[in-house]
Parts: structure tokens; sequence; C-alpha cells
């Protein structure tokens, strides 16, 4: 990759640095100590087997090809700036774009596991965003349950050949509103209605993420493919060794 996309993966690094520090009350996903700790221990191991398998498959495709490290640091840096943008949506919780859906794109989703816990320790612990006893829980929901949505619904429609654009767009959406399905049936797990019991303490907490939600949807899925379209022009390299079709044959033991 050439030296001026590296500036500019540097640039989006300090933007995500710079942007993810806003006031703690309105600046996490499900913010510490809000989780009661039966559900901090349990939504921790549930990541345990994810993480195991994202750490596998990331070392196996760096030991492949060490040249798609940049790529990686840049779906990195993607992540951790789209994730820092929040937008206040419920008491104990915010809304906001997860970034996941490029690095399953990419990557995909077992490697976005362990992207996305670095990124959100790192905003534990430096930006007061999260915590560290609801590390599992967000880990679940934003770097799991997301990219695996994200990943399933790109390789369908590329099945049914559809528009490589469209794809793109199409992942990143679900991917993103999936996260907030699975946010939302955590804290209502943890947080059932006295009246309607856990479907209905779900559907409140949908209702209420849903109006800013769904429109920070569609901005990460124009974002994503915006992306895609700067990678396939500027890294077609890097995007042959992945496995895409970009023009350029590269010999993968290079």
């Amino acid at each position: 990759m050439k030296s001026r996309q590296i500036k500019i993966i540097i640039l989006l690094s300090i933007l995500a640095l710079s942007a993810g520090i806003t006031p703690a009350v309105s600046a996490m996903h499900i913010m510490e100590g809000y989780l009661p700790p039966r559900y901090v221990v349990a939504w921790g191991i549930l990541c345990i087997p994810f993480l195991a398998a994202g750490y596998f498959s990331l070392k196996k495709t760096l030991q492949r090809q060490r040249k798609t490290l940049t790529i990686l640091a840049m779906a990195g840096a993607y992540m951790f700036l789209l994730s820092s943008l929040k937008i206040p949506s419920v008491t104990g919780s915010c809304s906001h774009m997860t970034g996941s859906g490029l690095g399953a794109l990419l990557f995909g989703p077992s490697t976005v596991g362990i992207l996305g816990i670095i990124v959100l320790l790192f905003q534990a612990i430096l930006l007061a965003h999260g915590g560290i006893t609801t590390l599992g829980a967000n880990t679940f929901s934003m770097a799991i349950a997301g990219p695996f949505a994200a990943y399933a619904v790109y390789r369908i429609c590329r099945k049914l050949k559809v528009n490589k654009k469209v794809c793109y767009f199409l992942a990143a959406l679900v991917g993103d509103l999936f996260t907030y399905c699975v946010t939302s049936m955590q804290l209502a797990i943890a947080f059932p209605s006295e009246t309607g019991g856990v479907s209905a303490s779900f559907l409140k907490f949908l209702a209420v993420f849903a109006p800013t939600q769904i429109p920070l949807a569609v901005i990460e899925g124009l974002l994503t493919v915006i992306t895609m379209i700067a990678l396939e022009t500027y890294a077609k390299n890097e995007l042959s060794y992945l496995g895409f079709d970009v023009g350029v044959k590269i010999n993968v033991k290079e």
C-alpha cells in the first residue's frame, strides 16, 4: 500500500481517538456496572469460544499473507471511529454505528471478535466508554453477533448475484441493526418488565433504540460501500490477498 494510503489510515486513527472523547454520561454502549454480576459472568463466558476461533482465524490470515496487516489495522481504526460517535438513546446505553460490518466483509466474522474486544477494551480504559464489567456483553453484541449477521447477509446476497455494492450496504445495515437487537435482548433479560416480562422489556428497548439506530444503520451501510470502493481503487493487491476479485492476480505465497 502506498504511503498516501498509510497516512490516511493514521489520520483516521487520530480522528477515532478525538471523536471518542465525549462526556461519560452519554458515551457508552452498556455502561460500567449496569449489568448484574451473573450476567457479567455469563456473557463473558459465552464470548470465549468465539474469541478463540477469532484468534486462530486471525493468526492463520496473517501467517498466510502478512501484507494484509495494514488493511486489518484500517478495519480496527474504522471500527473504533464509528463506535465512538454516540447518540444518547436510553438510560444506561446509547446508539452508535458499530463499524464491524467492514471487518466482517474483509476478514470474516471470527476475526472481528478480536478487533472488537480490543476496541471496546481501549474505549473502556482510556475513554470511559462502556466498561470492564460489561465488556463481555458489549463484545458479544457488537463484535460477535453483528459481524456474523453481516457476513451471513453478504454471503447470501452474493449467492443470489445481487450487485456487489448492494451486498456491502445490506451487510453493514443488517449487522448494525442486529447488534442492537442483541443489545436490547441483553438489557431485557437483565431487567425484565414487571408486567410483560422479558418480551415486553425487549420491545420497549427496541422501540427506544429504533428512532436513532435505523438512520445510523443506513449511514453505516453507505460509509461501508464508500470505504470498499476506496479499497477496491487504492488497495487492489491487499484485497486480492483476502480473496476479493478486483482484477488483480496475486500469488498467495508471495
